[in-house]
């Protein structure tokens, strides 16, 4: 077999000599290896999933009869999709009639965009490049596939555990594409593409590269999360020679003590808040700021590290839901002038807080006559977070919520219809999932009262 292979590639004949031997099983193993490394080279990264949606696209759109369009969808499409495309479904919760309402509401995008999408491939070997320059930084990098898949327009890049998950319809928007029809449907969408994301689509994929070798996606609180993308940022840089084009990122830099500030009251929200992948209104105007406070923190970790390789170890490999190696990373970093443990207190002491139950106020026995219940706060609260949990004694002694719970206008009390028995014990826990206006978690309050 040997000497077939050399003979295929044009090797010359082997003498009976122990060195010409050697010499001629270097040039095998080394051809052996190019072959193997182009093979994982093009097994990286799957366009598959943008073939099939435009065989689909053709069809759907060439028909008006609706059941035919859903059909056409999933034959062509969905159910050819790749790994990539179904975890891409998952992650931004898509749907078959995601797909059909955005190909329907948006013509004149997905008519100009289609040229530039079947480029995916040509990208690969610019990506692969910059991955390579990854693993100089971090050697211990390990292999993940990249998929251009193609969404709804809620994701132009994410991951899933090893895998790099693109959207195209998103990532590949270039100069010639039409954005207008998003305008008003999709304004945080419509400014987004007038940065001409595929001109950052490698730097994209580095990003998202990174977010695969790290512990987890999803932090605990706002300040792991910032954290978990600021690292990525920050060493697609790093990796790709190119600075960072996110607008957040330029806006920090001019407006940094004041982000600090109202970050510093709001990092240990359970929730992203304004911060991250939101449109939300806020103070600055702008989306995104979190990015900037995690690239921040490691910008400034790496420079004061003396060893820049264990610092880029460091800040991949930490473990982003340890409340304590987060914090002493922050620490660290020395981005806040005060400690993080009295940071912590400053959050804790702030947390809103349940003042009073209402008719409970005069003692723990009610008469189960009572038809309602209401819960007053400390702060006005967030009308659309909220949670219940199991008291102490377990679900046999759990108070149940009748009818939907209503706020007052004011957001300081919310009110619940009960059905009480007579001479029973109940219990209910009001869980963190509250929430004041600016994110900070409600300080569990239980609820723990007998009836006559």
């Amino acid at each position: 077999m040997l000497r077939k292979f050399l003979k295929a590639c044009n090797v010359p004949k082997m003498s009976t000599s122990f060195k010409n031997m050697k010499i001629a099983l270097t040039i095998f193993c080394l051809l052996i290896c190019k072959v193997i490394c182009a093979q994982n080279l093009s097994t990286s990264f799957v366009t598959t999933d943008i073939d099939n949606f435009w065989t689909a696209y053709d069809r759907i759109v060439a028909t008006k009869d609706s059941s035919q369009k859903y059909e056409y969808l999933d034959r062509y499409f969905i159910s050819k999709g790749t790994p990539g495309l179904k975890a891409m479904m998952k992650a931004r919760s898509y749907t078959n009639k995601s797909y059909i309402d955005a190909i329907e509401q948006y013509p004149l995008f997905w008519k100009s965009i289609r040229s530039s999408m079947f480029k995916a491939k040509a990208y690969s070997n610019e990506i692969a490049a910059n991955v390579k320059k990854l693993k100089t930084l971090y050697p211990a990098l390990r292999p993940a596939k990249i998929y251009f898949t193609v969404g709804a327009f809620r994701s132009g890049g994410t991951t899933m555990d090893s895998l790099v998950l693109i959207g195209s319809e998103i990532a590949m928007a270039d100069e010639h594409t039409v954005t207008q029809e998003f305008a008003t449907s999709l304004p945080g969408l419509f400014t987004y593409f007038k940065t001409n994301p595929v001109q950052t689509l490698v730097f994209t994929n580095v990003h998202e590269y990174v977010h695969t070798q790290q512990k987890t996606s999803v932090a605990n609180n706002l300040l792991g999360q910032c954290l978990l993308e600021g690292v990525a940022e920050f060493l697609a840089e790093k990796a790709t020679g190119k600075a960072s084009t996110l607008p957040a990122l330029k806006y920090g830099r001019l407006n940094a003590q004041r982000i600090k500030e109202v970050f510093a009251t709001e990092m240990f929200n359970g929730s992203e808040g304004f911060w991250l992948y939101s449109n939300m209104t806020n103070e600055f105007g702008n989306r995104d700021l979190g990015y900037y406070v995690g690239y921040a923190m490691c910008e400034s970790y790496y420079q004061k590290a003396k060893n820049k390789a264990q610092a880029i170890k460091e800040m991949i490999e930490l473990d982003y839901n340890n409340t304590i190696d987060l914090n002493n990373f922050v620490n660290q970093t020395g981005y806040f002038e005060k400690p993080m443990a009295e940071l912590v207190n400053a959050y804790e002491d702030n947390r809103p807080t349940v003042t009073k139950i209402t008719p409970l106020e005069d003692g723990q026995v009610l008469d189960p006559s009572v038809g309602e219940i209401t819960i007053h706060f400390s702060t006005a609260m967030n009308k659309r977070n909220r949670n219940f949990e199991l008291g102490p004694l377990g679900k046999d002694n759990l108070l149940i919520i009748k009818q939907p719970l209503t706020f007052a206008e004011d957001g300081k009390s919310i009110s619940f219809k009960v059905e009480l028995k007579s001479n029973q014990h109940y219990q209910i826990v009001v869980g963190q999932g509250f929430r004041n206006i600016k994110g900070a978690a409600l300080k569990p309050f239980l609820i723990d009262f007998t009836t006559r």
